[in-house]
């Protein structure tokens, strides 16, 4: 996936922002918590320069299926601190489409982590 479309996906789900933080990783958050890291993996061998590697909370189920799969990996950092957060590092497995809606459920787990006070200044609860 090229940055530009992943940026674009991420920004057309409702309450997100956006930063680049740890070098040049693009960071997008719910809430003010992180559900997708896009950047270049400088351990990965790549014959596209504009590809990156995405990384995005996952559910238990999720994380027993794909944190194996011919290019996904357990994400750097995160998942070796026991969180359950996969990397795709290409496209072997897991296509565009698949990963955008793998990025929605990452978006609604991490939702679903903030507080009650904090779902209902975002909208996402009803009174």
């Amino acid at each position: 996936m090229k940055l530009q479309d992943y940026s674009a996906f991420c920004k057309s789900i409702p309450n997100t922002t956006h930063v680049v933080q740890w070098g040049d990783a693009h960071v997008w958050k719910i809430g003010g918590k992180v559900f997708a890291v896009g950047g270049w993996a400088k351990d990965i061998q790549n014959d596209d320069p504009d590809h990156i590697c995405i990384s995005i909370k996952v559910s238990e189920m999720a994380w027993e299926i794909i944190r194996d799969v011919p290019g996904c990996r357990p994400a750097p950092y995160l998942a070796s601190r026991g969180m359950k957060w996969v990397q795709r590092t290409g496209n072997e497995t897991i296509s565009d489409e698949e990963m955008k809606t793998y990025i929605k459920q990452s978006h609604d787990i991490v939702a679903t982590g903030l507080t009650k006070k904090r779902q209902r200044e975002l909208g996402l609860l009803k009174d």
